[in-house]
């Protein structure tokens, strides 16, 4: 066990397991008020404790009772998607006059980084950050050229921290030696209440997106940019995700890509802000990301129970996942995603927490 301190901030590993030859290690970074456990198999978040209007501490993520069941993982609970989330329809796209074929693993589309995508990688613990401002810790991964039928060798970082103002800050960094496409994410699913109230229809959802991409009846993307004033999809208002969520067309819930206001490379804004009345928790992202998804455990059916001790219920949590624009090669006007030799592709997004 690997334990530090500094001032309020501390970081420690712990091992937790073995997948195949590698050993696994649940690392906690916390401050006074919260505390964040992180695992090195699929760089994924297993639990994020924080306190509500009264200082009671509760686990606000979906996940599993033990390490084992992140092997698995159909819904994705708290990991990095990589190296593309989202979907890619027909599991190909054209990448300088060649085409690329993917894996298929969601029908005949190509989905969340394919069959085993980041999410089921073991990532290697490069090092600890505890200073003065922050405690965190850097995983890195090494995708192959061809893995999941992607170009390139791609070199991955992700670093986690904390700081005193309780906000964990995800920093994605990527290198390539041939030209593929690389859209990273994090498939944290949040229940502000610490899941004692098993859906999240009433919790409040501000976005900051005056538009989103169109989806198919396979949820894909049309290519079509839509406003959102007058449909279900507008939270430019702060409004309950339960107010129009049966208006929402094709899906029993929301399962959306927003388009954030104010993209520029490198700039990071306020992108959403969720809160929960009864604790008092409110969660405010930050990111340089140019979209967010938007999805409320639409296809969860009380057959996982947490480790919170509650069973994860239908629109039991909304999942955030900040990213480029689902199927983006495949569409004229949407961001571009791919990244080239020489070029270095680093991204962030900040999960601030406080209560109201």
């Amino acid at each position: 066990m690997i334990e530090s301190k500094k001032g309020e901030l501390q970081v420690s590993s712990t091992p937790c397991g073995q997948s195949g030859i590698d050993p696994l290690y649940l690392v906690t970074i916390a401050n006074d008020d919260v505390v964040i456990e992180i695992s090195n198999f699929g760089a994924v978040i297993t639990a994020i404790f924080t306190p509500d209007r009264n200082g009671i501490q509760k686990n606000i993520v979906a996940g599993y009772q033990d390490i084992a069941g992140y092997k698995d993982n159909p819904h994705y609970f708290g990991c990095l998607l990589g190296r593309n989330a989202g979907r890619i329809t027909g599991s190909k796209f054209e990448l300088d006059g060649h085409m690329v074929f993917l894996s298929k693993n969601d029908g005949p589309n190509h989905l969340h980084g394919g069959l085993e995508g980041f999410n089921k990688k073991t990532w290697m613990i490069k090092s600890f950050t505890l200073d003065e401002q922050e405690a965190g810790v850097t995983m890195e991964y090494f995708s192959e050229d061809g893995e999941e039928g992607y170009p390139g060798n791609l070199w991955v970082t992700v670093k986690y921290t904390l700081d005193h103002h309780n906000r964990l800050k995800i920093v994605y960094d990527a290198v390539t030696d041939i030209s593929t496409l690389v859209n990273l994410s994090n498939h944290s699913y949040f229940n502000l209440s610490g899941f004692e109230i098993p859906d999240i229809l009433g919790h409040y959802l501000w976005v900051n997106a005056a538009s989103y991409t169109e989806s198919d009846e396979e949820n894909l993307p049309t290519g079509k940019i839509l406003p959102v004033p007058g449909t279900a999809m507008d939270f430019l208002n702060s409004k309950m995700i339960g107010a129009d969520i049966g208006q929402v067309q094709y899906e029993d819930g929301y399962n959306h890509n927003f388009a954030l206001n104010d993209y520029a490379p490198g700039t990071v804004r306020l992108a959403l802000t969720l809160s929960e009345p009864v604790s008092g928790r409110v969660l405010n992202v930050y990111t340089d990301r140019p979209g967010v998804q938007v999805y409320t455990a639409n296809d969860w059916v009380a057959n996982i129970t947490g480790p919170q001790g509650f069973p994860y219920h239908k629109h039991g949590a909304i999942a955030l996942e900040t990213q480029a624009f689902p199927d983006s090669p495949n569409h004229v006007g949407f961001p571009d995603a791919i990244l080239r030799p020489g070029q270095r592709l680093i991204t962030e997004t900040i999960y601030e927490f406080t209560t109201e």
